[in-house]
């Protein structure tokens, strides 16, 4: 049974793989600062990421870390920075110290693609966001791949379902950040995030970054139509109709299958 560490395990995205990765037949750890209640088969242990003496104990004899912990939407672009950034530095210290052989696969984000890509972005297209979520995840990206360590990252486009609330949340970040309702982005079920991650774990996608996406982009309008706040329409042209879309064509040719093929077949299944 492979053990593997998760940080980021109380997060929407980890919540939902963390059991997922103990029916899958990992032995499964989580990364938690303080006692919380874990899923069946899961065990917690101590430590933080932003203390790098509380590591060692955490990564000592695992075979493999999934390093989903990430700051994003908020004001404080120091705490971004020191929990993306730093906080990756620590544990990827950590596991060369004392499980070098150890696979670390790192998720990071669509955002970090340039607004002005003239198709859905390819993993080699340039990535030179300066925001300081975009910016402190490539910086992250960085730090794995000089690492010598046996990586893969994983870029996560909108990931929604399972009532996470991320879907929800669509009308407002539309008003707060002016989203044209036109606008579209590549999404990903959670169910499909861990099939991604467990392809990742297979070695598959080993010294790869690998976009993450289902079949089919959908725009502000349709999410906000299926999260039940509906927003109006608009006719005015789209800066960009290629911005926030993601080319996931590597990760099929690598083994990468979408169990929930688009966001309608979701809701069709209940699956929001």
């Amino acid at each position: 049974m492979t053990t593997v560490l998760l940080t980021g395990a109380t997060g929407l995205v980890g919540s939902r793989l963390l059991p997922r990765l103990a029916e899958a037949g990992f032995d499964a750890r989580a990364l938690v600062r303080r006692d919380v209640d874990l899923p069946a088969g899961t065990t917690g242990v101590r430590g933080d990421l932003a203390d790098p003496g509380s590591l060692p104990e955490a990564v000592e004899g695992v075979e493999a870390v999934v390093h989903l912990a990430a700051l994003f939407r908020t004001d404080d672009e120091d705490a971004v920075w020191r929990a993306n950034r730093d906080g990756t530095r620590h544990l990827i210290e950590a596991v060369k110290a004392h499980a070098p052989r150890a696979r670390f696969v790192m998720t990071s984000t669509s955002n970090v693609y340039d607004a002005d890509t003239p198709r859905p972005s390819r993993e080699d297209d340039p990535a030179t966001q300066t925001g300081a979520y975009p910016a402190s995840k490539l910086a992250a990206e960085a730090l794995l791949r000089d690492s010598g360590l046996t990586w893969a990252i994983l870029r996560l486009p909108f990931v929604y379902g399972e009532g996470d609330g991320h879907l929800e949340s669509m009308p407002a970040l539309a008003t707060r950040f002016g989203l044209h309702p036109a606008h579209t982005y590549s999404v990903a079920h959670h169910r499909d995030v861990a099939g991604a991650v467990r392809l990742a774990l297979t070695g598959a996608t080993d010294g790869r970054i690998v976009n993450v996406t289902d079949d089919a982009p959908v725009t502000v309008y349709e999410m906000a139509q299926l999260a039940g706040t509906p927003i109006e329409g608009s006719t005015e042209p789209l800066a960009n109709p290629w911005s926030g879309r993601m080319d996931g064509s590597l990760a099929r040719e690598l083994g990468f299958a979408p169990t929930v093929p688009t966001i309608h077949a979701a809701a069709r299944e209940g699956l929001l």
